[in-house]
């Protein structure tokens, strides 16, 4: 990066005096070696006069990954309503994590924002930017790629007397060993984590094989021709240890550190609510056949055709929820695929209702995508009603015949198409007092928000429903 025109920019921009820049100066020459560290985009604004405005003075691409710009930003201004992480860093002197924002090139990114201070004055942030499609969990830890780390590590050691050090800005501890296996460098993150466990003394001097979080020695560690990466659990805490082979002279040894406990313990968290989910599906869907079963039992001790019929029409009803629920208990997560509900029902419609003596195919064509518990309950009501009074009334005078289950995705509005070659029906007549109809479009209407469309003549009936995705 040009100093000069880091100078030109500030003087232009902004209120910093000749020593605010310098230090502004001094960070920007170690921001290449942070942008391949952390595999980002890394800048340094500067406030404006403008108090909803930052200027960009400094800009580094990493190596080993594509940057998310096209063109240098450097002399763009930041707006506090595209990118609200560094406007409030640079109001409140405080670090803002992973917020969304809009860049000067239009592309939706997370930052990572860091005050630099001089005199207890912030003159300037530290941004590190991600993409947001990636999905950048705050606790994941960030890749630690070997290529570029001796550099850093010259860096870091010969601007320990620098006030705004480059390290000072990294979520990892940092600790750099010599030939001897003794701390020649440590980051404050790295004081830090080392009091948590319970070490009183400065960590400058100390010898390797005393700061090992696992069982490892620094001989054993410089036979190594490689970097490596290891996860060491220690008690309640879990750290993710990444060891770096210089080729210096005096240096030779990088060992970065994070801690990983809370992520852990994330995933503990999502590890156990999984499975509530499923416990709860799985009794939801329990309870649900028990009632099937009390009806199928009270409709063989009817005489009565007509009750029969009604509560097996009820039965097929709560099987279709059941279903739904028994997918949901496999996966342990709020939602399932589309095709396996359908599916599940058809099998069901296709045992209690398709007639011996009928040679019915049923198919099951179209798009596959995810959708929510509620949702794919609605729907399974909706198509098991459609499908069943397929079966039951659409072939009364035929041998054969064919049901056709059409799903399409599209961006707003997905649909399902039930399409029979049946003998049809007179929908005017049917409407009044079909009691399934009346459940049909109850659900489309106020469970998916969505319309219904029915057409029937003596070539065949399709029924067309939609649903907001």
């Amino acid at each position: 990066m040009n100093s000069g025109n880091i100078y030109e920019l500030c003087k232009m921009y902004t209120n910093l005096n000749e020593d605010d820049i310098l230090k502004i100066e001094q960070m920007s020459s170690c921001i290449k070696s942070f942008a391949d560290i952390l595999n980002a985009d890394v800048f340094i604004d500067c406030p404006t006069r403008e108090a909803d405005e930052a200027i960009v003075v400094a800009q580094a691409k990493p190596i080993n990954r594509p940057s998310l710009y096209q063109n240098t930003v450097v002399g763009e201004l930041a707006l506090r309503d595209n990118e609200p992480a560094v406007l409030r860093t640079l109001d409140l002197g405080i670090a803002t994590k992973d917020l969304k924002a809009l860049t000067q090139e239009h592309i939706n990114v997370r930052q990572t924002v860091s005050p630099i201070e001089n005199n207890s004055k912030v003159i300037g942030v530290l941004i590190v930017e991600k993409d947001i499609t990636e999905k950048i969990n705050k606790n994941k830890h960030m890749e630690m790629l070997a290529e570029g780390y001796e550099q850093l590590a010259n860096t870091l050691v010969s601007s320990t007397e620098n006030e705004n050090n480059i390290a000072d800005h990294l979520e990892e501890a940092i600790i750099i060993f010599d030939e001897e296996g003794v701390v020649r460098f440590k980051n404050p993150i790295a004081e830090l984590l080392y009091k948590k466990l319970g070490y009183k003394e400065t960590l400058i001097g100390m010898d390797y094989d005393n700061l090992a979080l696992d069982d490892t020695n620094f001989e054993q560690v410089m036979r190594s021709t490689s970097s490596n990466e290891c996860e060491v659990h220690l008690g309640k805490l879990f750290f993710k240890v990444k060891r770096i082979i210089l080729t210096d002279k005096n240096l030779k040894l990088v060992t970065m550190i994070r801690d990983i406990t809370m992520m852990k313990e994330k995933d503990k968290e999502l590890i156990l609510k999984s499975v509530a989910i499923k416990e709860i599906h799985h009794r939801v869907k329990n309870n649900l056949q028990t009632i099937a079963s009390l009806l199928r039992l009270q409709a063989r001790r009817s005489d009565n055709q007509q009750t029969k019929d009604s509560l097996n029409e009820s039965m097929n009803r709560i099987l279709s929820i059941a279903a739904t629920h028994e997918l949901l208990s496999q996966e342990g997560l709020d939602e399932v695929n589309i095709q396996e509900v359908i599916i599940n029902i058809k099998n069901n419609a296709i045992r209690y209702f398709n007639a011996a003596n009928k040679n019915i195919e049923v198919n099951l064509i179209g798009d596959n995508f995810k959708v929510s518990s509620d949702k794919a309950t609605s729907i399974a009501l909706v198509v098991n009603e459609l499908l069943q009074n397929s079966l039951q009334y659409a072939f009364i005078d035929k041998d054969s015949g064919n049901i056709d289950l059409i799903i399409e995705k599209s961006r707003i509005y997905s649909t399902i198409t039930v399409v029979d070659n049946g003998t049809g029906f007179d929908i005017n007549n049917v409407r009044k007092n079909s009691l399934g109809l009346s459940v049909v479009n109850s659900i489309v209407v106020d469970k998916l928000n969505g319309n219904i469309n029915i057409a029937s003549d003596s070539e065949g009936t399709k029924v067309l429903f939609d649903f907001k995705n």
